[in-house]
């Protein structure tokens, strides 16, 4: 089949906050694709369009769209928080899918599949997670904050941290975010999600921590859980060998929901 159009416009999902989601969307076999990105990331990164690409090539139905204030979405990304993005998601599964669903979330993403798998068990079948990073505002961002960090924080309501990616556009780190992740923290107690859930994570990625991984499985109360992991692999996992590992693990897991 041909490549899809990468520039082709997306479409506009109003929520019932008002809040413009933009999302491309396949029409296709079920259960469908959900895809759900990283913090500060959108729906046109590398791995999501190998996603689009795969599913359409494999006639299968796929979502990927913005939270607000990312991409392509409106709204400014610091009035965002875990909450707000997770509720971005719940309206994209709930008025752009139909049937069930497997969720694919990529770091931050992989944190919000999570909320929205154990808040629509009905709904969603699979779950694969890529360097999935549930509770990192407090694991990661508010444990690695400095005393004069956490100060101006308090202070002027947030911080401006730099980004591995892009030394010109710092992260910036609001109060809001850091007491939203508080309400929204996952791995302290059982997470009574009771689906199949697949982790690929990265032993060299240095934004989530390998191990992060194994406390994901140690809290689901899921008995089907199974982790890759890539000796070499960074965050992002993007490179060729690694899409074609996602797709070809996705293939598998569909193979298996739909035998369940």
């Amino acid at each position: 089949m041909p490549s899809f159009d990468e520039k082709k416009q997306p479409q506009i999902l109003n929520t019932s906050k008002g809040v413009d989601i933009a999302y491309h969307a396949l029409q296709g076999k079920s259960p469908g694709v959900m895809f759900l990105g990283g913090f500060h990331s959108d729906m046109d990164g590398t791995k999501a369009v190998a996603l689009h690409q795969w599913c359409q090539d494999n006639d299968r139905a796929f979502l990927r769209f913005d939270y607000s204030g990312h991409g392509a979405s409106a709204g400014q990304f610091e009035d965002g928080c875990i909450g707000d993005w997770a509720a971005d998601a719940l309206s994209a599964l709930d008025h752009l899918t139909q049937g069930p669903q497997v969720l694919v979330g990529s770091s931050m993403g992989g944190w919000i599949s999570f909320l929205v798998a154990r808040a629509c068990p009905e709904r969603i079948v699979g779950l694969l997670g890529l360097a999935a990073a549930p509770d990192f505002t407090e694991d990661l961002m508010w444990q690695d904050l400095t005393d004069a960090q956490r100060a101006e924080l308090e202070t002027k309501g947030k911080v401006c941290l730099p980004c591995d990616y892009d030394p010109d556009e710092p992260y910036v780190i609001t109060k809001k975010l850091i007491e939203d992740g508080k309400n929204n923290l996952l791995l302290r107690s059982p997470l009574n999600i009771d689906i199949p859930v697949r982790l690929i994570q990265g032993m060299q990625d240095t934004d989530v921590p390998w191990k992060t991984a194994l406390k994901i499985q140690e809290v689901l109360t899921s008995d089907d859980v199974e982790i890759q992991f890539v000796k070499n692999g960074d965050h992002r996992l993007s490179e060729a060998k690694d899409l074609l590992r996602l797709t070809r693990t996705l293939e598998h897991f569909l193979k298996d929901v739909e035998t369940a």
